[in-house]
Formats: structure tokens, C-alpha cells, sequence
């Protein structure tokens, strides 16, 4: 009854295609790092190392005057660039546009930016986290540096995202976290993927025990989950949130990893305070937590709430 950390890395990991020559950190490097990152006693370590940024991208003159309002793809604990590849691969091919900006960051702040930022409305993001076994505070720390240097560098002050796994919590909480903060851009619109925000299958929350009530709030609320309920009124009122999750369909009420009322327990603390607030519920196989990120059904409602015109029937000259 314990959480399966060798069969999570299995899963979460499935389609993965390393060179054979490319060696990832210690296990033991990488959760040293992440504590590190952590806690904010800790983080001035971190910060000791001067901070690098890599420039090896194409910039495109946006062709409006408007502000661009960028989509960023956020993977969570243990994912990476595989994670939300097909997301990227479908929006790209939708906008009939190839480019898009990769972004690789790890925890001392330095940022490797690669391919192209694009001049349309909706340019691409993909961001990376170079160091990846981190929780919910390490992965809000790598978006607060991340977003503030990417608004900077490019001139919004919006932006949406797509955010799988515990990268849904924290793109949430980081918008709370930031709402004074007057330079730091607004999320405008947030597709949330199989989001833990009342805890993990089996490290806090047993199948069919935790329960929603009429109003929707868990019975049962971990501490991460009352620290937003508490600050849930610093949340972007202006913002859209499309919550997506899954249920396998095996008699748990999960996606194998994260229990359907843990990820619809978030509809309690936004509904009632965002602009707008929908739900989609991927039953069966592909309703797996790992699966979900690449399901065709799932990336067709994604560009419907982005208001992304299909232009792939469109030939380029």
C-alpha cells in the first residue's frame, strides 16, 4: 500500500528514447539538488554559481503590434521533454508552423534557449527541467525564474499553459505566490493534466477513502491542498482553467497514480473565483496518468479552449 516509486518511473518515463551515450546524474545528485532547491534557507547555495543563458534560438518580429500572449508546456516530477512532446508536435502542426521555443532550465538558474520563437499570436514554449526529481516547491522555484526571465526577454505579460502532473499544483500555486509582484506575467488560460492537488495514489490519498462533497471539497485535505484554499483568493480572478484527468476505469478511481478526487478536488478552491472553470474526464487506457499527455481527444480540446483554428490543411508556399 505504499506509492510504487520503481513502476511511477516505468510509466511516467514509457515512449522515452535515450542515446546511449547520454548519462543522466546520480539519483542521490538529483534529490540532493532538489532539497536544495526546496527550501528557501537553502536556495542562496544554489544561486552561487553564475548564472548562464544560452541564446541559440531564431527570433521572428512579431507581425502585430498586440502583445504575443505565449502557450507553455510544463511537465512534472521525473518527466521532461518526452512528456509534453506530442502536445507540442499537435499545436505546432494545428498553427501550420514547425517553430517553437525550447527552453531547458536547471535549479542554479541558468536557461538554455533553443529553436524558434515565433511570431504569432500564440508563439510555443517548451520548458524543460534539467534537474527533474523535485517536488512541488523546487518546480514553483524553476517557474518563478523561468517565467520572470521569459517575459522579460520576449515582452508579455500573459501567458497560458499546459501543465501535466505536479506541474498542474504548482503553475497554480505560482500564480498565487506572485500576485503582487507587478512585472511577473498573469496566467491568462491553464490546461491542467492529471493534477495532484490533494495528494498521490497511496502517499497520502487511498483509492475510494478520500471523498468530494456536494460542494466538491475532499473530505480529506493535505497540507499542500489548505495552503491554496488559504491563499485562493490572490488567484488571477481573469483566468480560464481547464482541468483534465483520468480514471482507468479498474475500480480505484485513478489514473493509476492520482485519484480522481484529488484531481478534481482544485474545482473547490477556482470555480467559484476563475472566469471560467470546465472539466474532462479520459476514461479507459488512455485515461492512464501517463497516457493522457498523448491522447488525440485530449489535445483536440486543449486548442478548442486555446481558440487555435486548425490551419493544417493549409499548404506553405
Amino acid at each position: 500500500m505504499f506509492f510504487n516509486h520503481r513502476k511511477y518511473t516505468q510509466t511516467a518515463e514509457r515512449g522515452r528514447k535515450k542515446s546511449e551515450k547520454q548519462k543522466d546524474p546520480s539519483f542521490a545528485t538529483l534529490v540532493s539538488l532538489g532539497l536544495l532547491a526546496t527550501f528557501t534557507p537553502t536556495r542562496w547555495l544554489m544561486r552561487l554559481h553564475k548564472r548562464k543563458i544560452i541564446r541559440n534560438f531564431n527570433y521572428e518580429k512579431p507581425k502585430s503590434p498586440k502583445k504575443q500572449i505565449p502557450i507553455i508546456y510544463i511537465h512534472g516530477f521525473r518527466g521532461g521533454e518526452y512528456t509534453t512532446q506530442k502536445l507540442v508536435d499537435d499545436m505546432t502542426e494545428r498553427k501550420n508552423n514547425p517553430g517553437y521555443l525550447k527552453v531547458t532550465a536547471d535549479l542554479f538558474g541558468n536557461l538554455t534557449l533553443e529553436g524558434t520563437w515565433t511570431n504569432d499570436e500564440h508563439p510555443i514554449i517548451q520548458l524543460v527541467f534539467k534537474q527533474k526529481v523535485v517536488g512541488l516547491y523546487a518546480i514553483c522555484y524553476y517557474l518563478r525564474f523561468s517565467l520572470a526571465f521569459l517575459a522579460k526577454e520576449f515582452n508579455f505579460d500573459k501567458y497560458d499553459t499546459v501543465a501535466h502532473s505536479l506541474g498542474a499544483p504548482s503553475i497554480i500555486k505560482v500564480e498565487i505566490q506572485t500576485a503582487h509582484r507587478k512585472h511577473f506575467p498573469r496566467l491568462d488560460k491553464a490546461a491542467l493534466i492529471a493534477g495532484p492537488f490533494d495528494g498521490v495514489m497511496y502517499l497520502g490519498d487511498i483509492p475510494n477513502v478520500n471523498q468530494l462533497t456536494e460542494k466538491s471539497s475532499p473530505t480529506f485535505k493535505t497540507s499542500a491542498y489548505f495552503a491554496l484554499l488559504r491563499q485562493k483568493k490572490q488567484f488571477n480572478p481573469h483566468a480560464s482553467i481547464l482541468n483534465i484527468y483520468g480514471n482507468v476505469l479498474d475500480k480505484t478511481n485513478t489514473d493509476r497514480f492520482i485519484s480522481v478526487t484529488s484531481a478534481k478536488s482544485i474545482r473547490y478552491i477556482l470555480a467559484p473565483r476563475v472566469k471560467s472553470y470546465q472539466e474532462l474526464e479520459i476514461r479507459g487506457p488512455m485515461g492512464e496518468h501517463s497516457m493522457m499527455h498523448d491522447d488525440p481527444l485530449v489535445m483536440e480540446t486543449i486548442a478548442h479552449f486555446f481558440k487555435i483554428k486548425d490551419k493544417s490543411h493549409i499548404r506553405k508556399e
